[in-house]
């Protein structure tokens, strides 16, 4: 797999947007970000990073891996939790610096837990809404998503 920072000079946008070699662009630290939904519903679970390795076992395994910024190690996601994500399908943005999964949650042993994709116990990571029409960030509120 190639990995490139920036995209060739000779290469014009459109030759980028529609070659079929996949060619992540990855960022100065190495990493793309990755968007991880629910194949059946269509919800978005999380958000986090890839690096190459963390790619390449994702493709090798048909098993989410991801790449943890806060303790700098390959995350295979629900390998302690037994909340383990099978790829159903992986896809690339039009310029190849960013991922999509669409995911199966396998559940652990005990099949009447529901999915959990959050760290929190939760089936996703985004359980919170951001409150708009507030002056700024400052004043803006969160409230918690039904079921959450």
């Amino acid at each position: 797999m190639k990995t490139h920072l920036i995209i060739d000079s000779c290469m014009n946008k459109k030759e980028l947007e529609e070659r079929l070699e996949f060619t992540p662009r990855f960022d100065k630290n190495g990493l793309i970000p990755c968007i991880t939904t629910c194949a059946n519903s269509g919800d978005v679970l999380m958000f986090a990073f890839m690096n190459k390795e963390a790619l390449n076992k994702t493709i090798q395994t048909g098993e989410a891996h991801y790449w943890s910024r806060s303790r700098q190690c390959l995350w295979h996601k629900g390998e302690s939790s037994g909340y383990t994500q099978k790829v159903v399908e992986m896809r690339t943005d039009c310029d190849q610096d960013c991922i999509w999964l669409r995911v199966k949650i396998n559940t652990p042993n005990d099949t009447s837990k529901e999915i959990v994709a959050c760290h929190t116990g939760r089936k996703t990571c985004f359980y919170r809404e951001i409150e708009l029409e507030s002056k700024d960030i400052s004043e803006a509120r969160l409230h918690f998503i039904d079921g959450s």
